[in-house]
């Protein structure tokens, strides 16, 4: 397949495009800068431009591209950003490939576990409503922007994408210098739970998606065994043979990191990847030890 990918350069889109191009495929990036070329189309979602002729033929496109959500603390600038940069980017892409004379069979358009919002220890399937805080109302209208392909008749999948862990960045890459000096520990009561899913199953299952006619709409990807963050904590600190017994109260937590703190860090997600499991899709890292221990080469 000739498969269009945005956000080609961030943590996700480095370790698909690899896997897809090992696979057989042709990938064609989506960037704003760094000039076209045989294998890359130019856009720039704020000004609402794109090369369509660029677009013509693919037969497929995952889209990853937004204003990373992890790094600062959400200011209104911050999370303005956050939001257009979702929102309008996936609807000048949709109405794009929908407005094609061959359109692409496929589009998975990312989201995230954010979308149901602090739930407890309710079990997430895809068909639970969503929450009410600033993510839950991103991720809504970041999938409702995909509605131009989807009238048009193409599959569209949302990747509803847990905590991904990789030593390259995200929630692993940040905390490993903290755990590995001895530092780590729970956040809050450490009772929340934690959606977690190795970088190898997020590729994995955006493949699954490319390729499995029969996934569409949101699908939940995230391990089959979440964990709660003490859980979490308590498994990173033995993998690397550290103590892991400190605690970041929840308040500090907030001071330090504002609105942040409480989405990313003490909201609780027992997320179940009900759709994934469904269509036989294989976890390669199920178990959170096993996954560490590849990921971390110990």
């Amino acid at each position: 397949m000739d498969v269009l990918v945005s956000g080609s350069r961030g943590l996700i889109g480095s370790a698909l495009v690899p896997a897809l191009e090992d696979g057989g495929h042709r990938v064609q990036r989506l960037v704003r800068s760094g000039g076209a070329s045989g294998d890359a189309v130019r856009w720039d979602p704020s000004a609402g431009t794109i090369d369509v002729a660029g677009l013509e033929g693919v037969d497929a496109v995952v889209h990853l591209a937004g204003e990373s959500i992890a790094e600062g603390r959400w200011t209104s600038a911050k999370k303005a950003r956050i939001l257009e940069s979702r929102v309008r980017g996936t609807r000048l892409l949709s109405e794009t490939v929908a407005g094609l004379s061959q359109p692409p069979g496929v589009m998975v358009s990312a989201s995230a576990v954010g979308y149901y919002g602090d739930r407890g220890n309710e079990l997430l399937r895809e068909d639970s409503g969503p929450g009410s805080d600033f993510l839950a109302r991103v991720c809504r209208e970041w999938e409702a922007a995909a509605d131009p392909a989807r009238e048009a008749g193409i599959r569209v999948v949302h990747p509803r994408m847990g905590i991904v862990l990789s030593p390259e960045g995200g929630a692993l890459g940040r905390t490993l210098p903290i755990f590995k000096l001895g530092g780590g520990g729970k956040i809050g009561s450490g009772r929340q739970y934690w959606p977690w899913v190795a970088l190898g199953d997020i590729v994995g299952a955006i493949l699954h998606a490319l390729m499995d006619e029969s996934l569409e709409g949101p699908v939940n990807v995230g391990s089959p065994n979440p964990l709660t963050n003490a859980e979490y904590t308590k498994t990173l600190g033995r993998v690397l043979n550290r103590p892991a017994f400190f605690t970041l109260p929840a308040p500090v937590a907030r001071l330090m990191l504002g609105e942040v703190a409480d989405a990313l860090l003490l909201a609780s997600q027992r997320m179940e990847p009900a759709k994934l499991k469904e269509t036989g899709y294989e976890f390669r890292y199920p178990e959170l030890e096993g996954a560490l221990r590849h990921l971390l080469n110990r």
